[in-house]
């Protein structure tokens, strides 16, 4: 008897879940279907029923992403805000010692940046929606602004560039004072200072 269209879609967002904490973890090169499916709780044979390539489950972890940031929806439980309120709640929580802890859901922005420039079209497409999405939160706070824009994208390369040198560094008080910069000059740049 075949699966149902309801038991297809879960098991496809089991391997995107399974694959997101794994590249998350270890990166693109580092993680075989075999590993993933495995983490899935499934067999190798059930994954070219729901992906064509490894690069199209990529793809689809990274998009992952965008549908379910638990570091956004935590902002947002915090109730209604202004644009530039949910901004600045948005840059203090990024650079957070929460999230730079919690390596299962770092966002790809800063996790898989070098992974994605050379994983093909389909990841690189999806990760330009995150960096989009990220935008229009600062966009939004700026709009009012005559240099809003390039505010909003000074504000994204401030939060991932910073979290990218936090991550790659073994010195844990500069791990700290990285975030803490950007963390200061993002918020300038959004009006908090």
């Amino acid at each position: 008897m075949p699966y149902s269209k309801e038991h297809k879609a879960q098991t496809r967002a089991r391997i995107v879940e399974a694959a997101r904490r794994m590249f998350n973890r270890h990166g693109f090169e580092q993680v075989s279907i075999d590993q993933i499916m495995a983490e899935a709780g499934l067999t190798r044979g059930g994954f070219y029923y729901h992906f064509g390539s490894k690069d199209e489950l990529y793809a689809a972890a990274v998009a992952r992403f965008a549908e379910h940031n638990p570091h956004r929806e935590a902002v947002l439980a915090r109730g209604r805000m202004a644009p530039r309120e949910l901004a600045w709640a948005l840059v203090d929580v990024y650079l957070g010692d929460g999230v730079f802890g919690d390596l299962d859901n770092h966002c790809p922005l800063y996790a898989l940046p070098g992974d994605v420039a050379r994983a093909g079209e389909m990841p690189q497409r999806a990760y330009t929606q995150l960096v989009r999405g990220l935008l229009a939160v600062f966009e939004a706070a700026l709009a009012d602004e005559p240099d809003g824009a390039m505010r909003a994208q000074a504000v994204v390369s401030l939060c991932v560039g910073g979290m990218v040198l936090a991550r790659t560094t073994d010195d844990g008080a500069l791990r700290k004072t990285l975030r803490a910069a950007s963390r200061r000059q993002a918020l300038d740049l959004l009006g908090a200072g």
